[in-house]
C-alpha cells in the first residue's frame, strides 16, 4: 500500500477505528477486573509457593503510579523451578488486553513454559494508551506531556516486582512489542541491557540515539514489506524516518557484528542475519513479503482490521521464532 493512500492523519483515524474493533473483539476475554487481583499483587506466589496458571490482571503501584499489567502463567508452571519472563508491549493507542489477543502469545508461553506479561502505558490515546519513549514524538507528532512517568523505569521495576511474585530466572528476561511497543522494546535494549537479555520488536524496530548499552544485545525483528503505518522503507511519521533495514544495520554496528548481512530468501519472507557480533550476540531481521502492520503468524484478524492495517502473513510464526531466539540468548553472567 503506497504512502499516498494513507496520510498521517488518516493513519491516526484508521488506527482509532481498529482499536475500537479490537475492544469489541477482546473485551469479553478479559472479564477479570484489575481490582479483583490488586490485593494479590502483594501476596502472590514466590518461588516455592503456588501460582495459578492462566491470565490475571494486576494493578501495581510502581514509582508512585498505578500501573496495569496482565500476567499469563503457563499451564505447566511449577513454582519451584525458575522460568523465563517475556514482556509483550502493546502498540500506540492500544491496550494490554488487545496485545494479548493480537499477538496470541499465551499459547506459546503454555507450550514452552514461560511467563508472559502484558504491561499497559499511561499516556491516554484514543481508546488506548501510548508509551513514553524518551525524546521521541508520539503518533501524530506531539511529544509526551511534561511530567509523564518514565516507562523505561516502570518496565525495569516491573521485572523486579514480578520476580518477587513469581519464580523467574533473571537471566531469561526478554522484551517484545508491536509497533509503538516494538519501539519501546528497542529503547529497553539501549537503556536496560542489564535487565533484558534480548529483544524482538514487531513492526517497530529502531536503534535509539543515544544507545548506552553495556553489552551487545541480541535483536530479532519482524516487519511487513507492505506496512502502511510504519513503512518498511521509512519516510513515515516523525518517529519513523529511516528504513527497517537501516535500523537492523545500525543495531549490527551497535553490536559489533559483521557489516554485511547474510540474506536468505524463503517462501513469503527474507531473513537478514548479521553474525560475528560481540559477546555472541546476533541481529536478525525477518522481512515478511506483502504483510501489513500485523503480527506474523498471529491470530486471524477480521477484514475490518486487515483492510486498514494490511494483509496478514503466516509465512513465519513470530511467537515461536522469537521464543527460540530468546531461549538461545540468556543474559550472560557478569552483566
Amino acid at each position: 500500500m503506497g504512502r499516498s493512500l494513507l496520510t498521517r492523519g488518516m493513519a491516526r483515524r484508521c488506527m482509532s477505528t481498529v482499536l475500537v474493533l479490537m475492544v469489541a473483539l477482546t473485551g469479553l476475554a478479559f472479564s477479570a477486573s484489575a481490582s479483583t487481583f490488586a490485593a494479590a499483587a502483594s501476596t502472590s506466589a514466590r518461588c516455592g509457593s503456588n501460582a495459578v496458571p492462566g491470565s490475571r490482571t494486576l494493578t501495581l503501584t510502581i514509582a508512585g503510579h498505578e500501573r496495569l499489567v496482565i500476567v499469563h502463567v503457563p499451564s505447566g508452571y511449577k513454582s519451584s523451578s525458575p522460568v523465563a519472563l517475556v514482556l509483550n508491549l502493546h502498540g500506540s493507542g492500544s491496550t494490554a488486553a488487545q496485545q494479548e489477543s493480537f499477538s496470541g502469545m499465551d499459547a506459546t508461553a503454555d507450550r514452552h513454559s514461560f511467563i508472559v506479561a502484558y504491561p499497559q502505558g499511561l499516556i491516554a490515546s484514543g481508546t488506548g494508551f501510548d508509551w513514553n519513549i524518551p525524546d521521541v514524538p508520539l503518533a501524530g507528532g506531539s511529544y509526551p506531556p511534561k511530567g509523564s512517568a518514565s516507562d523505561v523505569k516502570f518496565l525495569v521495576d516491573l521485572v523486579s516486582r514480578l520476580a518477587s511474585m513469581y519464580c523467574i530466572n533473571r537471566d531469561e528476561v526478554y522484551a517484545t512489542g508491536m509497533s509503538g511497543g516494538g519501539r519501546m522494546a528497542s529503547q529497553l535494549a539501549c537503556d536496560a541491557s542489564n535487565t533484558f537479555a534480548a529483544v524482538a520488536p514487531v513492526a517497530g524496530l529502531r536503534r535509539p540515539t543515544p544507545c548506552p548499552t553495556t553489552r551487545p544485545v541480541p535483536v530479532i525483528a519482524f516487519h511487513g514489506t507492505a506496512d502502511p503505518i510504519d513503512p518498511y522503507k521509512g519516510h513515515g511519521e516523525a518517529y519513523w524516518t529511516y528504513s527497517v533495514q537501516d535500523a537492523a544495520s545500525l543495531w549490527a554496528s551497535q553490536d559489533e557484528c559483521s557489516t554485511i548481512a547474510t540474506t536468505v530468501r524463503h517462501k513469503g519472507y527474507t531473513l537478514s542475519d548479521y553474525s560475528k557480533c560481540g559477546a555472541g550476540a546476533v541481529v536478525e531481521l525477518y522481512s515478511l513479503k506483502g504483510e501489513g502492520h500485523e503480527w506474523p503468524g498471529g491470530p486471524t484478524m477480521p477484514l475490518a482490521i486487515t483492510d486498514i492495517l494490511g494483509a496478514q502473513s503466516q509465512a513465519v510464526n513470530a511467537d515461536e521464532v522469537m521464543w527460540s531466539f530468546f531461549a538461545q540468548h540468556p543474559l550472560a553472567h557478569g552483566h
